[in-house]
């Protein structure tokens, strides 16, 4: 449709409860920060109305939730979903009814559609930069703990087949149920074998847990210190860290955008965020993505005069917006976004970041020009003092 003068329906389909609510929660509040913002400022011809959906953390929700939003609210653009699974199951109705979603989370990869915009990193953009770094200062001998769903099967693989090319071994590797907390055997087994490190793919309540236990291990044998054996972590954000506290300090995590960025954009959106939204606590990358998908969507539908997918996705080709953190373009050969792999450490007060690669890498979701082997030299990385 005309968008001059006009409200276009925006779908939000993030789980605000649940298992992963921390990260849901963050994925909305930065949907609605930028729809707020894009109203209140009236930069384009047209109104921007939220309608939310909250399928709680349960996969079979978000495909009737989806339909709800194309059929009863008019949305051709849901922004939405957190787990591989819930972004699974609304594909077909994407296909069906001719509707995109923008995804601003973090995933496994092996998987490009012309119907999803994916703002989150993929994995040359998370885990193979994060093992880089973890590689030459640890060790190439790394457990592997995840939720048992493809984030953790396919990221865990990933990890597997570099650690193995730099000379090291998988230590072990064990998946639990989503939202599961009995993971005293997983520290247990850790104690025993004594990894360089530890990858942890766990979401929610069980990382919490984990990240908890591990902690108590580290207190009661230095040998296992965050200083010594870390856990590295592709997918644990600031509220988490928050909530965490000391049993997460000194764990890695690898991400394009943290809250502690020192860039003039991040100051300008942190204002942003203080002005709009003065109760937001810590923001995340699922925050600062979900918001940079909707002004990207608000920019491209603005140049076109519609919300036609078809001419949504045929105008993000060579469009750049800037987003917290740094200028933000959309690969038109998969459709993921360009991102700067930064590496924190966790702090009691936030994540400090170590290092930064400096420049923008191109997505390889598919990782077909991107080799999955030993940590590239460390010069790549740029330390940050």
């Amino acid at each position: 449709m005309a968008l001059e003068n006009d409200t276009v329906a925006i779908g939000v389909l993030f789980s605000a409860s649940g298992p992963y609510a921390a990260i849901g929660r963050e994925g909305l509040a930065g949907t609605l920060l930028a729809i707020d913002e894009i109203n209140a400022t009236r930069q384009h011809d047209f109104m921007l109305e939220a309608h939310i959906r909250d399928p709680q953390g349960v996969t079979e929700n978000y495909a009737r939730l989806a339909a709800d939003l194309v059929a009863s609210a008019g949305a051709r653009h849901i922004v939405g979903c957190t787990t591989s699974w819930s972004r699974k199951e609304i594909i077909p109705l994407l296909e069906k009814r001719n509707a995109m979603l923008w995804y601003p989370c973090p995933y496994e990869g092996f998987e490009a559609h012309e119907q999803v915009i994916y703002l989150g990193a993929c994995p040359n953009q998370h885990v193979l930069p994060l093992l880089d770094f973890a590689l030459p200062r640890f060790g190439a001998d790394g457990y592997l703990v995840g939720s048992n769903y493809i984030w953790g099967w396919e990221t865990s693989r990933i990890a597997r087949d570099v650690m193995e090319a730099a000379g090291g071994r998988v230590a072990g590797e064990r998946y639990v149920p989503l939202g599961d907390v009995d993971i005293d055997r997983i520290v247990e087994e850790i104690r025993t074998k004594r990894p360089a490190f530890i990858l942890n793919t766990l979401i929610g309540p069980s990382s919490y847990a984990f990240l908890a236990a591990y902690h108590a291990l580290g207190k009661a044998d230095p040998a296992f210190d965050a200083s010594v054996r870390p856990v590295l972590s592709c997918n644990f954000a600031e509220p988490e860290l928050a909530q965490l506290g000391e049993a997460a300090a000194g764990q890695y995590a690898v991400s394009p955008y943290f809250q502690s960025l020192e860039t003039a954009e991040n100051r300008q959106f942190l204002e942003a965020v203080a002005r709009h939204a003065p109760e937001t606590g810590p923001v995340s990358a699922f925050f600062a993505q979900a918001y940079a998908a909707v002004h990207l969507l608000a920019a491209s539908m603005a140049a076109t005069g519609t919300d036609d997918t078809g001419a949504v996705l045929g105008s993000l080709a060579g469009r750049s917006i800037t987003a917290p953190f740094g200028p933000v373009e959309i690969d038109p050969s998969n459709n993921h976004a360009v991102l700067t792999p930064r590496i924190a450490r966790a702090t009691t007060s936030g994540f400090e970041i170590v290092a930064d690669l400096g420049v923008a890498m191109r997505p390889d979701p598919y990782l077909a020009y991107t080799a999955a082997r030993s940590a590239r030299p460390a010069s790549h990385l740029r330390v940050v003092k």
